[in-house]
């Protein structure tokens, strides 16, 4: 039985990044410029797709200053949180917290 309990991890894992969780106040901030996510290697082969779902922290600014998980596969979540890092929004007079939405597709 010690094979099953990764893959029981794993599945629990799954299951609590595809839940949603209760939005924070968030702002609609305008995007100055975005970045597209890498498609990591191992969900191509593996031809995964998806949606992943993060919560990013904006400084007045318009920097990330943070990117969290909401939701989505965690195969593809550090390749959306690497790319959120580096969009840019609309300077503000204060933080702001977006949720952001990146689909996967390997075609």
């Amino acid at each position: 039985m010690p094979r099953k309990r990764p893959l029981l991890f794993l599945f629990a894992a799954l299951i609590f990044l595809g839940t949603s969780h209760s939005q924070q106040s968030t702002d609609l901030r305008k995007i100055v410029s975005k970045v597209s996510p890498n498609y990591p290697e191992i969900a191509k082969r593996m031809n995964l797709t998806g949606t992943v779902k993060v919560m990013a922290t904006i400084a007045p600014n318009g920097n990330v200053k943070s990117v969290q998980p909401v939701g989505g596969s965690p195969v593809l979540l550090q390749a959306a949180q690497d790319a959120v890092y580096k969009w840019r929004f609309a300077p503000a007079t204060a933080e702001s917290k977006e949720i952001i939405e990146l689909h996967f597709d390997p075609q």
